[in-house]
């Protein structure tokens, strides 16, 4: 039986030709765009790591997915730093929702006599479900162990017990590791991961912490602590503002290449550029910092910052971008949830929607078109551009929480296949 296939790459045609029975040689036939042909051994293109890279960068990534159990060669080249770097570069990535993660902020932090205690019947890193990772893992019994959930990037997450400790959790090998102890204390913090994919080294992360002080203190400066899995120490700066900066403890923030968006008070986002030498954290004010119920902060699909609000009523989502070399706000859609439910008449009935309140949730990794949203324990992906909603089935118990007083967060995992881990020894 002959099967085959072509790709154009450059000026040459590879198709690729393969003859199911063993008494045949299998070969390669190159055409070029001038008509010349020829036949060469697969053996002799398969194993040129550029020839095999460049027609593999062509190939969208439901069908390079599928190439991995081609063979153990295959699976090398498209997990390698090198070809992944190139390829989500010239691809958009996928993301796979594992769950979400239920995090109550009043049992970290804060002065021991404000903070509340946990009820032992609670869980410290509450997961809802929506795969059959997400499910492995609730059951594993893994996130017992690994405290309260801080932040999570590319599907690896940044857990602890502060101050005592810190630990990383990678998904795909289902390790933990342990960071080795900060060297300066901060009362109240926030905190972020980031994970880098150089086409050379590989994977590599940053955990950073900002120490949160109080406005009253009027003060331009910003301590901070970087730990670097290169470095595998913990580096101290402190940072200077143009202007007073308070920021806010215990809040999900987001890291968009390098930069970190944490809040500020003052209905103000403190932006952090941790690849920057000139030690500096600027501010810049939020769209619409009044009258909300609910603030997120995302990436756009063109990697900017995306800033959402709503209250009983609305829903805002506004990009920050650069116009004229100035960073400025531009509101991208409103939503009225009152008509976005009459566009969705089957859903509002069934889930009730007319008594119970709708808030925005979250955004989607490096989307624009979709985000999530929530109408008492029911999460539903709502798309903006047709405000159509479609429930989002999960597994666990999401009648129990008080909502109104936790932040749901999305847990991702980028969809790539890998034959290393982030949390190896070479990484750590």
């Amino acid at each position: 039986m002959l099967t085959s296939c072509h790709c154009d790459v450059g000026g040459t045609r590879y198709v690729f030709t393969k003859l199911s029975s063993p008494h045949y040689n299998v070969f390669l036939r190159v055409k070029t765009r001038l008509g010349m042909s020829s036949n060469l051994s697969v053996h002799e293109v398969f194993n040129s790591f550029d020839t095999l890279s460049e027609i593999l960068l062509l190939l969208p990534p439901e069908e390079t997915y599928k190439l991995i159990l081609v063979s153990k060669r295959w699976l090398q080249i498209i997990s390698s730093p090198f070809f992944r770097h190139a390829y989500l570069a010239r691809w958009k990535p996928n993301f796979h929702l594992i769950g979400f993660f239920i995090c109550n902020t009043s049992y970290v932090g804060k002065q021991h006599l404000e903070r509340v205690r946990r009820p032992r019947s609670e869980s410290s890193m509450p997961l809802l479900s929506t795969s059959s990772l997400g499910d492995e893992v609730e059951t594993s019994g893994v996130l017992k162990k690994l405290g309260y959930y801080i932040d999570s990037s590319n599907g690896v997450l940044l857990c602890g017990r502060h101050p005592k400790a810190y630990y990383l959790w990678d998904p795909a090998t289902r390790k933990q590791h342990k960071i080795p102890r900060h060297r300066v204390h901060f009362e109240e913090v926030v905190m972020s991961l980031i994970t880098e994919d150089c086409p050379v080294q590989g994977f590599s992360y940053k955990v950073v912490r900002g120490e949160c002080v109080s406005y009253a203190a009027q003060s331009t400066k910003v301590r901070v602590e970087i730990y670097s899995s290169k470095t595998t120490t913990w580096s101290y700066s402190e940072l200077t503002c143009g202007e007073a900066i308070s920021l806010t403890p215990w809040t999900a923030g987001r890291v968009i290449g390098g930069v970190v968006y944490w809040y500020a008070t003052g209905g103000k986002v403190a932006i952090y550029d941790t690849n920057d030498e000139e030690k500096r954290i600027d501010v810049i004010k939020l769209p619409k910092t009044f009258n909300y119920d609910e603030q997120v902060l995302g990436e756009s699909s063109d990697g900017c910052l995306q800033y959402g609000w709503s209250n009983k009523s609305v829903m805002e989502i506004w990009k920050l971008e650069k116009v004229s070399d100035v960073l400025e706000w531009t509101i991208q859609f409103k939503l009225n949830f009152k008509a976005m439910w009459r566009m969705n008449p089957v859903e509002s009935a069934r889930f009730c929607t007319r008594t119970k309140e709708t808030q925005l949730l979250a955004f989607f990794n490096q989307n624009s078109e979709s985000v999530f949203i929530r109408c008492d324990s029911h999460i539903f992906v709502c798309n903006t551009m047709t405000q159509r909603v479609e429930e989002v089935q999960y597994q666990g118990r999401g009648s129990s929480f008080v909502w109104d007083y936790c932040k749901v967060l999305p847990y991702f995992q980028l969809s790539w296949p890998s034959s290393s881990s982030l949390l190896e020894e070479g990484n750590m």
